[in-house]
Protein backbone atom coordinates (compact mmCIF):
# COMPACT_ATOMS: atom_id res chain seq x y z
CA UNK A 1 0.00 0.00 0.00
CA UNK A 2 2.35 2.39 1.11
CA UNK A 3 5.62 3.55 2.97
CA UNK A 4 4.32 4.82 6.88
CA UNK A 5 6.65 6.35 9.41
CA UNK A 6 5.09 6.30 12.78
CA UNK A 7 6.56 7.59 16.32
CA UNK A 8 6.11 6.26 19.13
CA UNK A 9 6.28 8.88 22.36
CA UNK A 10 7.95 7.80 26.10
CA UNK A 11 4.57 7.56 27.70
CA UNK A 12 3.45 5.41 24.12
CA UNK A 13 6.29 3.15 24.83
CA UNK A 14 6.64 3.47 28.91
CA UNK A 15 6.34 -0.22 30.09
CA UNK A 16 6.16 -3.71 28.81
CA UNK A 17 2.68 -3.53 28.47
CA UNK A 18 3.10 -0.49 26.28
CA UNK A 19 5.22 -1.78 24.06
CA UNK A 20 3.36 -4.89 23.32
CA UNK A 21 0.35 -2.66 22.10
CA UNK A 22 2.27 -0.29 20.48
CA UNK A 23 4.29 -3.58 18.42
CA UNK A 24 0.76 -4.77 17.76
CA UNK A 25 -0.05 -1.36 16.22
CA UNK A 26 3.01 -1.65 13.93
CA UNK A 27 2.16 -5.20 12.59
CA UNK A 28 -1.00 -3.68 11.97
CA UNK A 29 -0.20 -1.74 9.78
CA UNK A 30 2.72 -4.39 8.20
CA UNK A 31 -0.28 -6.82 7.48
CA UNK A 32 -2.04 -4.03 5.24
CA UNK A 33 0.38 -4.20 3.16
CA UNK A 34 2.62 -1.61 3.97
CA UNK A 35 6.35 -1.28 4.33
CA UNK A 36 6.79 0.65 8.42
CA UNK A 37 10.13 2.32 9.41
CA UNK A 38 9.39 2.99 13.79
CA UNK A 39 10.87 5.70 15.31
CA UNK A 40 11.34 5.71 19.09
CA UNK A 41 12.04 7.63 22.55
CA UNK A 42 13.07 6.35 25.15
CA UNK A 43 10.76 4.84 28.14
CA UNK A 44 9.00 7.31 30.11
CA UNK A 45 10.75 9.16 32.69
CA UNK A 46 13.85 7.07 31.51
CA UNK A 47 15.54 10.93 29.94
CA UNK A 48 14.97 11.86 33.49
CA UNK A 49 16.30 9.63 35.29
CA UNK A 50 19.68 9.51 33.54
CA UNK A 51 20.10 13.57 33.28
CA UNK A 52 19.24 13.12 37.20
CA UNK A 53 22.08 10.60 37.83
CA UNK A 54 25.12 12.85 35.91
CA UNK A 55 24.17 15.85 37.91
CA UNK A 56 24.19 13.64 40.73
CA UNK A 57 28.00 13.29 39.67
CA UNK A 58 28.64 16.78 38.01
CA UNK A 59 27.09 20.40 38.25
CA UNK A 60 27.97 21.01 34.87
CA UNK A 61 28.24 18.07 33.31
CA UNK A 62 30.06 17.73 30.03
CA UNK A 63 27.54 18.27 26.81
CA UNK A 64 29.23 15.88 24.63
CA UNK A 65 29.02 12.68 27.41
CA UNK A 66 25.90 13.88 28.06
CA UNK A 67 24.74 13.01 24.41
CA UNK A 68 26.48 9.85 24.90
CA UNK A 69 24.58 9.11 28.28
CA UNK A 70 21.09 10.56 26.82
CA UNK A 71 20.71 8.49 23.64
CA UNK A 72 21.25 5.33 25.57
CA UNK A 73 17.35 5.94 26.50
CA UNK A 74 16.25 4.97 23.02
CA UNK A 75 18.62 2.46 22.32
CA UNK A 76 16.93 0.26 24.78
CA UNK A 77 12.97 0.70 23.43
CA UNK A 78 14.72 0.17 20.39
CA UNK A 79 16.14 -2.91 21.04
CA UNK A 80 13.19 -4.23 23.25
CA UNK A 81 10.86 -3.54 20.25
CA UNK A 82 12.29 -5.64 17.90
CA UNK A 83 12.76 -8.51 20.52
CA UNK A 84 9.31 -8.39 20.20
CA UNK A 85 8.82 -8.25 16.88
CA UNK A 86 10.86 -10.87 16.00
CA UNK A 87 9.21 -13.23 18.66
CA UNK A 88 6.30 -12.58 16.87
CA UNK A 89 7.61 -14.05 13.46
CA UNK A 90 8.17 -10.34 11.88
CA UNK A 91 11.58 -9.71 10.47
CA UNK A 92 12.81 -6.80 12.43
CA UNK A 93 15.96 -4.51 12.97
CA UNK A 94 17.00 -1.41 14.88
CA UNK A 95 19.90 1.15 14.36
CA UNK A 96 20.75 4.19 16.45
CA UNK A 97 20.73 7.31 14.71
CA UNK A 98 24.41 6.88 14.02
CA UNK A 99 23.96 3.46 12.40
CA UNK A 100 21.51 4.75 9.61
CA UNK A 101 24.04 7.61 9.25
CA UNK A 102 21.97 10.40 10.78
CA UNK A 103 24.25 13.82 10.07
CA UNK A 104 24.16 16.47 12.10
CA UNK A 105 26.56 19.49 13.47
CA UNK A 106 27.91 19.56 16.56
CA UNK A 107 25.51 21.58 18.95
CA UNK A 108 25.59 19.06 22.17
CA UNK A 109 22.15 18.97 23.18
CA UNK A 110 20.73 20.97 20.40
CA UNK A 111 22.11 19.38 17.19
CA UNK A 112 20.19 19.85 14.05
CA UNK A 113 20.20 17.40 11.31
CA UNK A 114 22.09 18.13 8.08
CA UNK A 115 21.87 15.45 5.89
CA UNK A 116 20.51 11.57 6.06
CA UNK A 117 21.41 8.36 3.91
CA UNK A 118 18.49 6.56 3.69
CA UNK A 119 19.84 3.25 1.76
CA UNK A 120 20.89 1.15 4.58
CA UNK A 121 16.85 1.16 6.04
CA UNK A 122 15.30 0.83 1.77
CA UNK A 123 17.43 -2.45 1.50
CA UNK A 124 15.75 -3.52 4.42
CA UNK A 125 12.66 -2.55 3.82
CA UNK A 126 13.07 -4.41 0.42
CA UNK A 127 13.89 -7.59 2.39
CA UNK A 128 10.93 -7.16 4.13
CA UNK A 129 11.98 -6.09 7.54
CA UNK A 130 10.23 -3.82 10.16
CA UNK A 131 12.67 -1.09 10.74
CA UNK A 132 13.26 0.43 14.31
CA UNK A 133 15.17 3.85 14.46
CA UNK A 134 16.29 5.51 17.80
CA UNK A 135 14.51 9.25 17.87
CA UNK A 136 16.45 11.99 19.14
CA UNK A 137 20.10 11.12 17.99
CA UNK A 138 22.16 11.18 15.38
CA UNK A 139 26.33 11.88 15.23
CA UNK A 140 28.52 14.27 13.78
CA UNK A 141 31.16 14.89 11.06
CA UNK A 142 33.77 13.44 13.64
CA UNK A 143 31.53 10.61 14.52
CA UNK A 144 30.32 12.10 17.76
CA UNK A 145 27.06 11.12 19.02
CA UNK A 146 24.59 14.34 19.04
CA UNK A 147 21.33 14.75 20.68
CA UNK A 148 18.71 16.90 18.97
CA UNK A 149 17.11 18.11 22.02
CA UNK A 150 13.38 17.37 23.46
CA UNK A 151 10.88 16.30 21.48
CA UNK A 152 14.09 15.51 19.41
CA UNK A 153 12.22 11.83 18.08
CA UNK A 154 9.49 13.94 16.10
CA UNK A 155 11.93 15.24 14.13
CA UNK A 156 13.95 12.09 13.68
CA UNK A 157 10.26 10.82 12.46
CA UNK A 158 9.87 13.81 9.97
CA UNK A 159 13.26 13.82 8.51
CA UNK A 160 13.27 10.11 7.95
CA UNK A 161 10.02 10.66 6.11
CA UNK A 162 10.96 13.19 4.00
CA UNK A 163 14.34 11.16 3.31
CA UNK A 164 12.31 8.04 2.26
CA UNK A 165 9.36 10.08 0.81
CA UNK A 166 6.94 8.23 2.88
CA UNK A 167 3.40 8.18 1.74
CA UNK A 168 2.64 9.19 5.65
CA UNK A 169 4.37 9.71 9.13
CA UNK A 170 2.28 9.21 12.19
CA UNK A 171 3.01 10.63 15.46
CA UNK A 172 1.73 8.50 18.22
CA UNK A 173 1.13 10.33 21.19
CA UNK A 174 -0.39 10.76 25.03
CA UNK A 175 -3.45 12.42 23.10
CA UNK A 176 -5.61 12.33 20.76
CA UNK A 177 -4.74 15.23 18.39
CA UNK A 178 -4.01 18.69 17.99
CA UNK A 179 -6.65 20.62 20.05
CA UNK A 180 -7.76 24.64 20.45
CA UNK A 181 -5.69 24.69 23.68
CA UNK A 182 -4.64 22.45 26.76
CA UNK A 183 -7.96 20.97 28.14
CA UNK A 184 -6.04 21.08 31.04
CA UNK A 185 -6.29 24.49 31.16
CA UNK A 186 -9.37 24.86 29.47
CA UNK A 187 -12.57 21.72 29.95
CA UNK A 188 -13.96 23.01 26.77
CA UNK A 189 -11.28 22.96 24.40
CA UNK A 190 -11.62 21.27 21.11
CA UNK A 191 -9.76 18.67 18.72
CA UNK A 192 -8.90 20.17 15.89
CA UNK A 193 -9.60 17.90 12.56
CA UNK A 194 -7.19 20.15 10.18
CA UNK A 195 -4.49 22.23 10.85
CA UNK A 196 -2.67 24.05 8.77
CA UNK A 197 1.34 23.75 8.36
CA UNK A 198 1.47 27.23 9.12
CA UNK A 199 -0.90 27.27 12.32
CA UNK A 200 0.92 24.30 13.69
CA UNK A 201 4.19 25.98 13.12
CA UNK A 202 3.42 29.12 15.22
CA UNK A 203 1.60 26.76 17.79
CA UNK A 204 4.59 24.81 18.29
CA UNK A 205 7.01 27.74 18.50
CA UNK A 206 4.57 29.41 20.89
CA UNK A 207 4.65 27.01 23.86
CA UNK A 208 2.31 23.89 22.75
CA UNK A 209 3.63 20.63 23.15
CA UNK A 210 1.89 18.28 20.89
CA UNK A 211 4.87 18.71 18.71
CA UNK A 212 8.61 19.66 18.52
CA UNK A 213 9.09 22.74 16.46
CA UNK A 214 11.73 21.47 13.94
CA UNK A 215 9.51 18.22 12.80
CA UNK A 216 6.64 20.92 11.90
CA UNK A 217 9.07 23.39 9.72
CA UNK A 218 10.35 19.84 8.29
CA UNK A 219 6.94 18.48 7.57
CA UNK A 220 6.20 22.18 5.60
CA UNK A 221 9.20 22.39 3.90
CA UNK A 222 9.44 18.69 2.55
CA UNK A 223 5.42 18.04 2.12
CA UNK A 224 5.24 15.39 4.57
CA UNK A 225 1.94 14.10 5.29
CA UNK A 226 1.89 14.03 9.21
CA UNK A 227 -0.72 13.10 11.52
CA UNK A 228 -1.24 13.35 14.88
CA UNK A 229 -2.81 10.15 16.62
CA UNK A 230 -3.34 8.56 20.08
CA UNK A 231 -1.28 5.49 20.96
CA UNK A 232 -3.57 4.74 23.13
CA UNK A 233 -7.01 4.66 21.25
CA UNK A 234 -7.95 4.06 17.84
CA UNK A 235 -9.69 7.86 16.34
CA UNK A 236 -9.31 10.27 13.73
CA UNK A 237 -6.91 12.52 15.12
CA UNK A 238 -5.41 15.68 13.46
CA UNK A 239 -4.01 16.44 9.76
CA UNK A 240 -0.99 18.92 9.26
CA UNK A 241 -1.41 20.00 6.01
CA UNK A 242 -1.49 23.05 3.70
CA UNK A 243 -4.23 25.56 3.33
CA UNK A 244 -6.83 24.74 1.39
CA UNK A 245 -7.92 27.81 -0.43
CA UNK A 246 -11.54 26.59 -0.72
CA UNK A 247 -12.31 26.24 2.93
CA UNK A 248 -13.43 29.13 5.20
CA UNK A 249 -11.54 29.02 7.85
CA UNK A 250 -11.67 29.94 11.41
CA UNK A 251 -10.45 33.49 12.24
CA UNK A 252 -8.90 31.82 15.31
CA UNK A 253 -7.83 28.19 14.90
CA UNK A 254 -6.46 27.82 18.67
CA UNK A 255 -4.57 29.18 21.92
CA UNK A 256 -1.19 28.46 22.65
CA UNK A 257 1.01 29.37 25.96
CA UNK A 258 4.21 29.09 27.25
CA UNK A 259 4.76 29.26 31.26
CA UNK A 260 8.38 28.40 30.00
CA UNK A 261 9.62 32.23 29.78
CA UNK A 262 11.40 35.32 31.47
CA UNK A 263 11.69 38.85 30.77
CA UNK A 264 15.27 41.07 30.66
CA UNK A 265 15.40 44.47 30.34
CA UNK A 266 18.07 46.76 29.32
CA UNK A 267 18.09 50.30 30.23
CA UNK A 268 19.24 53.54 29.00
CA UNK A 269 20.93 52.13 26.05
CA UNK A 270 22.76 55.05 23.71
CA UNK A 271 20.66 55.29 21.05
CA UNK A 272 23.31 54.33 18.21
CA UNK A 273 23.62 51.91 15.43
CA UNK A 274 24.67 48.38 16.74
CA UNK A 275 23.73 48.90 20.27
CA UNK A 276 21.06 45.94 19.68
CA UNK A 277 23.44 44.03 18.04
CA UNK A 278 25.87 44.76 21.18
CA UNK A 279 23.17 43.40 23.99
CA UNK A 280 22.55 40.26 21.68
CA UNK A 281 25.61 39.21 20.39
CA UNK A 282 26.67 37.51 23.74
CA UNK A 283 23.33 35.94 24.12
CA UNK A 284 23.35 34.45 20.68
CA UNK A 285 27.11 33.48 21.30
CA UNK A 286 25.63 31.65 24.34
CA UNK A 287 23.38 29.35 22.22
CA UNK A 288 20.35 31.01 24.07
CA UNK A 289 17.05 31.52 22.30
CA UNK A 290 15.43 34.60 22.32
CA UNK A 291 11.79 35.41 21.45
CA UNK A 292 10.16 38.53 21.84
CA UNK A 293 12.18 41.83 21.50
CA UNK A 294 10.56 45.00 22.00
CA UNK A 295 12.41 48.55 22.30
CA UNK A 296 10.90 51.53 23.76
CA UNK A 297 10.72 55.27 22.27
CA UNK A 298 13.57 57.11 22.05
CA UNK A 299 13.92 60.13 24.98
CA UNK A 300 17.11 61.62 25.98
CA UNK A 301 19.31 59.98 22.91
CA UNK A 302 18.77 56.62 25.01
CA UNK A 303 16.09 53.88 25.11
CA UNK A 304 15.45 50.42 26.13
CA UNK A 305 15.60 47.14 25.22
CA UNK A 306 13.44 43.96 26.38
CA UNK A 307 13.54 40.32 25.30
CA UNK A 308 12.46 37.40 26.44
CA UNK A 309 13.76 34.00 26.89
CA UNK A 310 13.77 30.51 28.10
CA UNK A 311 13.36 30.39 32.05
CA UNK A 312 15.81 27.70 31.92
CA UNK A 313 18.49 30.66 30.61
CA UNK A 314 17.91 33.27 32.39
CA UNK A 315 20.29 33.17 34.71
CA UNK A 316 23.13 32.89 32.30
CA UNK A 317 21.51 35.51 30.09
CA UNK A 318 21.89 37.97 33.26
CA UNK A 319 25.11 37.44 33.70
CA UNK A 320 25.62 37.62 30.35
CA UNK A 321 24.39 41.24 30.32
CA UNK A 322 25.83 43.07 33.46
CA UNK A 323 29.28 43.44 32.00
CA UNK A 324 27.47 46.11 29.47
CA UNK A 325 26.03 48.78 32.08
CA UNK A 326 29.70 50.01 31.45
CA UNK A 327 30.50 48.78 28.28
CA UNK A 328 27.85 50.19 26.19
CA UNK A 329 27.33 52.18 28.36
CA UNK A 330 24.00 52.00 30.15
CA UNK A 331 21.73 52.08 33.49
CA UNK A 332 20.69 49.27 34.81
CA UNK A 333 19.99 45.44 33.89
CA UNK A 334 16.75 44.35 35.25
CA UNK A 335 15.01 40.61 34.58
CA UNK A 336 11.60 38.93 36.14
CA UNK A 337 11.26 35.26 35.90
CA UNK A 338 7.50 34.93 36.58
CA UNK A 339 6.15 35.86 33.30
CA UNK A 340 3.88 33.82 30.48
CA UNK A 341 2.83 34.52 27.17
CA UNK A 342 -0.62 33.79 25.30
CA UNK A 343 -1.00 33.21 21.53
CA UNK A 344 -3.79 33.80 19.51
CA UNK A 345 -3.21 31.86 16.07
CA UNK A 346 -5.40 31.30 12.97
CA UNK A 347 -4.45 32.17 9.36
CA UNK A 348 -8.16 33.36 9.29
CA UNK A 349 -6.63 36.24 10.84
CA UNK A 350 -5.10 37.36 7.81
CA UNK A 351 -8.46 38.87 6.08
CA UNK A 352 -9.76 39.45 9.72
CA UNK A 353 -9.07 43.24 11.30
CA UNK A 354 -9.36 44.07 14.88
CA UNK A 355 -8.66 40.71 15.98
CA UNK A 356 -5.22 42.09 18.26
CA UNK A 357 -8.37 45.06 19.51
CA UNK A 358 -10.48 42.29 20.67
CA UNK A 359 -7.83 40.26 22.57
CA UNK A 360 -6.30 43.19 24.68
CA UNK A 361 -9.62 43.88 25.44
CA UNK A 362 -10.69 40.88 27.06
CA UNK A 363 -7.75 40.95 29.07
CA UNK A 364 -8.49 44.30 30.20
CA UNK A 365 -11.63 43.23 31.07
CA UNK A 366 -10.17 40.59 33.43
CA UNK A 367 -7.86 42.72 35.05
CA UNK A 368 -4.65 41.27 33.40
CA UNK A 369 -1.80 43.94 32.41
CA UNK A 370 -0.04 43.19 28.99
CA UNK A 371 3.85 43.87 29.25
CA UNK A 372 5.15 43.14 25.93
CA UNK A 373 3.60 42.55 22.67
CA UNK A 374 4.79 40.70 19.18
CA UNK A 375 2.49 40.36 16.15
CA UNK A 376 2.66 38.46 12.73
CA UNK A 377 0.23 37.48 10.25
CA UNK A 378 -1.14 34.79 11.75
CA UNK A 379 -0.80 35.18 15.63
CA UNK A 380 -0.86 37.62 17.96
CA UNK A 381 1.06 36.98 21.63
CA UNK A 382 1.46 38.71 24.99
CA UNK A 383 3.45 38.48 27.92
CA UNK A 384 2.21 38.56 31.07
CA UNK A 385 2.46 37.97 34.91
CA UNK A 386 2.15 34.22 34.80
CA UNK A 387 -0.16 33.90 37.97
CA UNK A 388 -3.03 34.74 35.40
CA UNK A 389 -2.23 32.58 32.64
CA UNK A 390 -5.13 29.71 33.20
CA UNK A 391 -7.34 33.14 33.56
CA UNK A 392 -6.32 34.81 30.22
CA UNK A 393 -6.00 31.52 28.36
CA UNK A 394 -9.77 30.73 29.30
CA UNK A 395 -11.68 33.98 28.63
CA UNK A 396 -9.69 34.04 25.05
CA UNK A 397 -11.21 30.74 24.69
CA UNK A 398 -14.36 31.58 25.45
CA UNK A 399 -14.41 34.71 23.36
CA UNK A 400 -13.48 33.84 20.27
CA UNK A 401 -15.67 30.83 20.71
CA UNK A 402 -13.60 28.34 20.06
CA UNK A 403 -15.08 25.70 21.92
CA UNK A 404 -17.48 25.97 18.76
CA UNK A 405 -14.69 24.74 16.29
CA UNK A 406 -15.62 21.94 14.20
CA UNK A 407 -14.92 18.45 14.44
CA UNK A 408 -15.55 16.90 11.30
CA UNK A 409 -14.27 13.36 11.38
CA UNK A 410 -11.08 12.53 8.87
CA UNK A 411 -10.62 9.20 9.35
CA UNK A 412 -6.36 9.44 9.25
CA UNK A 413 -6.16 5.80 10.59
CA UNK A 414 -6.80 3.70 7.50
Amino acid sequence: MGLWVQKYGGTSVGSLERIHEVVERIIRAKRQGNDVVVVVSAMAGETNRLIEMAHGLSFDPDPREMDVLLSTGEQSTIALICILLISKGFLSRSYTGAQVHIRTDSAHGKARILEIDEKKIRADLDEGRIVVVAGFQGSDSEGNITTLGRGGSDTTAVALAAALKADRCQIYTDVDGVYTTDPRIEPAARRLARITFEEMLEMASLGAKVLQLRSVEFAGKYNVPLQVLSSFEDGPGTLITYEEKEMEQPVVSGIAFNKNEAKLTITGVPDEPGAAYRILQPISDANIDVDVIVQNTVRDSSTDLSFTVQREDYEHALQLLEPLIESLPAKAVTGDNKIAKISIVGVGMRSHPGIASKMFSVLAKEGINIQLVTTSEIKTSVVIDEKYLELGVRALHAAFDLEKAPTEEVDLTK
